[in-house]
């Protein structure tokens, strides 16, 4: 089982790693909600918004650009709010034809597509940090105790576990098929016996072992079948063991969930944050 293929969990000895998780997801979920009610163009809050999760990472000491880069991933999905650069009112920045429309970029749908883009990114930023310093199991838990519905939290948790399976059996039937594709060597017209430097002479062309692109899409087609079959038959095998080994609904983990007074003191402290920002915002 490939375990690091989606767990990205940090194993770090660090302040927010040692934070309820409860406290974890509540303070996510606040600040995901924050930038959601800030108004348009709030750019000091959306400066002192990052500045928190730069904080944050250098406490969770899994790097200060860990959340950076990764949620720049997000960013293209939050292009389909582009029509608003076109569809608000207000005074023309520039204007251009696009096939059979004459589109005109307003101040006000700029100023409001920016902060889209902004709110995206660092709800993203904070998603991924919550994911890097809480183990999932934790996050189930949390959930639960934060009174999310259970149908909820059972299907994230069979979805989490089950996208294992799936890519476990994704590299099993690719490497099948790697040593099952190779390409025939070719053969001496006098002796019949395979060239020694045709797989040499192959990797120096940049070929590729197998057959035609039609050869390649049928494969294909045969393994998606296959991924689904075979996922099918193993996923019920897991959930015959895990109701083998008590399973009973819902996961269960070994750190116990008690809140320490350091807890209360970070979510006070986190909310007033979040206010003292929803402040600037409005000013």
């Amino acid at each position: 089982m490939h375990a690091d293929a989606f767990d990205r969990y940090h194993d770090i000895p660090s302040p927010v790693h040692r934070l309820d998780p409860r406290v974890k997801v509540a303070l996510t979920v606040l600040f995901i909600l924050s930038n959601a009610l800030l108004p348009d163009g709030a750019w000091i809050a959306f400066a002192l918004s990052w500045l928190f999760l730069l904080v944050a990472n250098a406490l969770a000491r899994v790097g200060i650009a860990y959340t950076l880069k990764r949620s720049f991933v997000a960013l293209p999905f939050a292009l389909v709010a582009i029509t608003v650069l076109f569809s608000i009112p207000g005074n023309p920045i520039t204007s251009f034809r696009f096939l059979m429309w004459d589109l005109t970029i307003t101040d006000a749908g700029f100023l409001r597509f920016v902060s889209i883009l902004i709110r995206s990114w660092l709800s993203v930023q904070a998603a991924i940090l919550l994911v890097a310093v809480t183990r999932f199991p934790d996050l189930i838990h949390a959930l639960e105790h934060l009174r999310v519905p259970a149908i909820l939290t059972t299907i994230i948790a069979f979805l989490y576990r089950y996208l294992f399976v799936l890519t476990d059996e994704v590299l099993r039937l690719l490497r099948a098929m790697e040593s099952r594709s190779a390409a025939a060597p070719s053969t001496s017209a006098s002796t019949g016996s395979p060239s020694r430097d045709f797989a040499e002479r192959r990797l120096r062309a940049g070929q590729r072992a197998g057959g035609s692109v039609l050869w390649r899409a049928r494969i294909a087609g045969h393994m998606a079948g296959q991924l689904f079959l075979r996922s099918y038959e193993r996923s019920d095998r897991i959930y015959n063991a895990m109701a083998a080994r008590g399973y009973a609904g819902h996961m269960r983990t070994l750190n116990p969930h008690e809140m320490k007074s350091s807890d209360y003191l970070v979510t006070a402290f986190a909310i007033a944050v979040i206010f003292i920002l929803q402040i600037l915002g409005r000013l």
